[in-house]
């Protein structure tokens, strides 16, 4: 698996590098034809990730209930982030796959709650779950680099 998180850290650098020279207006903004905006794009990879793999295998998520909330899937921005919100989410952005590879390594995932997703690929082990996020993380990278020429 270490591949893999290779592969989470690394498009996390890349998304981060993608928004980094944008201002909090650009990445609230949400384009004619679109439904969503940079923020929530990347509200929403922190979100998923951990509800795929922590609270799908009955571990306890590293972020805030309220996050899960706005930012889950099928959910739209509400209202525009704060920068201080922003900065926050890209914090964890850039360090939860490292916690995450941590305690993958420590063997923590002890069971799995098998989940099929909007794709129709069902997830049977925590496993499945980080090859799913992988694969779901680079849909949204396209998103934001198609919302990034927008705005």
């Amino acid at each position: 698996m270490d591949k893999q998180f290779e592969i989470l850290i690394a498009n996390r650098a890349l998304i981060l590098n993608i928004v980094e020279n944008l201002n909090l207006e650009q990445c609230n903004k949400i384009p004619k034809g679109f439904k969503n905006n940079i923020a929530w794009n990347i509200a929403h990879l922190v979100v998923t990730q951990q509800l795929l793999c922590y609270a799908k295998s009955e571990l306890s998520v590293l972020v805030a209930e309220d996050l899960i909330e706005t930012h889950k899937k099928g959910t739209v921005p509400n209202r525009d982030l704060v920068q201080e919100e922003l900065d926050h989410i890209k914090e964890q952005l850039i360090g939860l796959p490292n916690t995450f590879k941590e305690d993958y390594s420590a063997g923590i995932f002890k069971v799995y709650n098998s989940y099929t997703t909007s794709a129709n690929v069902t997830l049977n082990s925590i496993e499945d779950a980080i090859e799913f996020n992988n694969f779901h993380e680079g849909i949204h990278l396209g998103t934001i680099m198609s919302l990034k020429k927008l705005v």
